[in-house]
C-alpha cells in the first residue's frame, strides 16, 4: 500500500474535493506532477505510478475529479465538463501555492490538461497525455458510452472483477485474475453497509448525452496545438487503443511534430503507465524537464 497524505479543498461552488499527496524523495527540488484520471476512474489508478514518480524526486498530486472517488458529487450534472474541472484544478494549485507543474492525464484527464493549456498555459510546465488527443475514435467513444453512467450491482469482489474484465478485456488481454481484482478494487468501494458500489456519479454522462457540453473539435485541436507546440509533450498510446487509432495518431503527429511518442504493446485504452516501455519513456521525459 502506497503512503500518501490527504488533501481536501473547497471548489468555487462549495464542493469538497479530494487529492492524494505523495511527497517527493529528498533531493533537488523539481516541478510537482499533477495526475488526472479518466472519465469513470479515480485517483487510485495512480497508486503505483505516483510513488514511482515521487521516487524520481517529484511531489505528486493525484486528484479525484468532482463526482469521482472521494470527491463530492455535483448536484448539477451540467458541471461535469472540462471547463469546471480545470477551474477546480486551478483552485487546488492556487491554494497550495503551485505556480507551475507537470501534468499527467489519462483519457479525460488529458482533455482537462489541453483545456487548462488553452486557459492558463503558464501553469503547464510539461504534459504527458495518456492515450488521448484532440480527435478521438468514434469506435472507442461508442464502447465507453455503452457502459459509462450505467449502474452495475455486484455482490462480491469476484463479481466486481468479472465486471471490469468484461468491459476492459480488449484493452488488457494479458491481465491475470489478480490484475482484474486489483482493477476492481480501484473501481468499486465498500460502503457503510458492506455493499460494493462503483466510485463515480452515474450522472457524469448526462451532460454528454443531453449535449449540455459539446465536444468542439476545432477548440480541441487549438488546445492541443497550444499545448504540444509550446510545452514539452509526451503521448503514451496503447498499441491496441480504440480511442487513439492510426488516423488520430497521424493528426497529432502532423499537428505537433516535436511531440514525443511511445507506444505500449499488447495494451489498449488506456495504459497503466507502469508498463516498462511507459516507465522508460516517462523517466527520460521527466529528466529533460527537471
Amino acid at each position: 500500500m502506497s503512503i500518501f497524505n490527504t488533501i481536501t479543498f473547497k471548489s468555487h461552488d462549495g464542493l469538497t474535493l479530494f487529492t492524494r499527496d505523495y511527497a517527493a524523495i529528498s533531493g533537488t527540488a523539481k516541478l510537482p506532477v499533477i495526475c488526472i484520471h479518466g472519465l469513470t476512474r479515480n485517483s487510485a489508478d495512480f497508486e503505483e505510478f505516483a510513488p514511482w514518480v515521487a521516487s524520481l524526486g517529484h511531489r505528486v498530486l493525484a486528484i479525484d475529479v468532482r463526482g469521482r472517488g472521494k470527491s463530492a458529487y455535483d448536484p448539477n450534472p451540467a458541471n461535469y465538463n472540462p471547463y469546471i474541472y480545470t477551474r477546480d484544478i486551478n483552485t487546488l494549485l492556487h491554494d497550495l501555492g503551485i505556480a507551475r507543474a507537470i501534468f499527467v492525464g489519462t483519457s479525460m484527464g488529458g482533455i482537462i490538461i489541453m483545456t487548462l493549456a488553452l486557459q492558463n498555459l503558464r501553469l503547464v510546465g510539461a504534459a504527458i497525455l495518456n492515450d488521448v488527443g484532440p480527435v478521438l475514435s468514434p469506435r472507442g467513444l461508442q464502447r465507453i458510452a455503452g457502459y459509462a453512467g450505467r449502474s452495475k450491482l455486484v455482490s462480491s469482489w469476484i463479481e466486481a472483477a468479472e465486471y471490469v474484465q468484461y468491459i476492459n478485456q480488449s484493452a488488457f488481454p494479458k491481465n491475470t485474475p489478480e490484475d482484474w481484482l486489483k482493477f476492481a478494487k480501484r473501481t468499486f468501494v465498500e460502503d457503510s453497509k458492506g455493499h460494493l458500489v462503483i466510485q463515480y456519479d452515474a450522472n457524469i454522462m448526462r451532460a454528454l448525452r443531453k449535449k449540455n457540453f459539446r465536444y468542439n473539435k476545432f477548440i480541441a485541436k487549438l488546445a492541443f496545438m497550444r499545448l504540444a507546440r509550446y510545452r514539452p509533450t509526451l503521448l503514451v498510446r496503447g498499441a491496441l487503443s480504440d480511442i487513439i487509432e492510426a488516423s488520430q495518431l497521424q493528426i497529432m503527429q502532423v499537428s505537433a511534430p516535436k511531440m514525443q511518442y511511445v507506444e505500449i504493446p499488447d495494451v489498449g485504452h488506456a495504459p497503466t503507465l507502469m508498463e516498462l516501455e511507459a516507465q522508460f519513456a516517462i523517466e527520460r521525459f521527466l529528466s529533460q524537464i527537471g
